[in-house]
């Protein structure tokens, strides 16, 4: 693949004070007249909550507007979500809008556990409410510590699930590192699942992680962009292809995007998301400490490398 980057797009100004600074994890989706991005904006505390960016859908460098509130605030006391909400996947299924959202829980023991909870808009993403208060996706044996909803497809009348799940924190050089991967599963509606999924792309030696997995059917064929983490890089872009959407085979090398040398990006590229729009395919995507300046954009040039 050939990819032109188009720089940073948007970075909170401090000024708000449930918005100081990141744009963690930006997730499109195409409404009639632009692009509505939804992501993840950070108090001084570090606790995430979820409100949107407006870009054009012909020049997606261009913002159009930005939420003035929370669109989805953290839970309250006690529930799996009080520490921070993070969209993972928006899908428009023309009656309402359907965020499915990482909701944060600070430990003791583990840094966080991190559940994947649903909220429902119905007047374009200007604002959500909460399915339930409980995660959609809770512990389960096989998935203790992390299950989060990141890409949706329906096809066939079934939905397609890819999420990251895992049990364990590692021991670091400095801190614990999270272990999880990418796996798949399928639902009648959307809201209820099973209690575990199938392995769809694994760790590699040296890796720890890989998650955010975004899947599109580009002609027939799927193609996944998620982020891979090690301790030497806590996060680098990454792609696999698959026929099926169940078996995968991965081809990072086939990316053909990489670090700058000295911007925003030049030591961290994470969170991937791929829409299409006016003729042309986008990525948007974080960089540095987690996307603490905000979320960036590249143009695809071409599928062929």
């Amino acid at each position: 693949m050939k990819w032109e980057k188009l720089g940073l797009v948007y970075g909170p100004d401090g000024s708000s004070s449930w918005a100081k600074h990141s744009a963690l994890q930006p997730t499109p989706v195409a409404l009639s007249d632009r692009i509505r991005v939804f992501c993840g904006f950070r108090d001084d505390d570090g606790v995430s909550r979820a409100g949107y960016v407006d870009v054009a859908k012909d020049d997606p460098t261009t913002v159009l507007g930005v939420s003035e509130d929370p669109v989805l605030d953290v839970g309250d006391f006690g529930t799996f979500d009080q520490h921070g909400v993070v969209p993972c996947a928006v899908v428009d299924t023309e009656d309402e809008l359907r965020m499915y959202y990482a909701g944060y829980l600070r430990g003791a023991k583990v840094r966080f556990q991190a559940f994947c909870g649903l909220a429902i808009s119905r007047d374009c993403g200007a604002s959500f409410s909460r399915y339930s208060q409980v995660p959609i996706l809770d512990r389960t044996p096989a998935e203790a510590l992390f299950r989060a909803i990141h890409s949706v497809l329906r096809e066939n009348g079934v939905w397609r699930i890819w999420y990251g799940g895992g049990s364990e924190f590692v021991s670091g050089k400095s801190k614990t590192l999270p272990v999880y991967n990418i796996r798949y599963m399928e639902s009648e509606d959307g809201i209820h699942f099973p209690d575990f999924g199938d392995v769809a792309v694994d760790i590699s030696p040296g890796e720890h992680r890989v998650g955010r997995p975004y899947v599109i059917n580009q002609a027939g064929k799927y193609r996944m962009f998620f982020g891979k983490g090690s301790e030497a890089r806590a996060y680098q872009l990454a792609y696999a292809e698959s026929d099926d959407g169940y078996s995968w085979i991965r081809k990072d090398d086939e990316l053909g995007l990489s670090f700058s040398e000295t911007e925003w990006d030049s030591e961290m590229m994470a969170y991937p998301a791929v829409i299409s729009s006016s003729g042309h395919t986008y990525m948007f995507y974080n960089g540095n400490n987690y996307g603490r300046e905000g979320f960036g954009c590249a143009k695809l040039i071409s599928w062929e490398g």
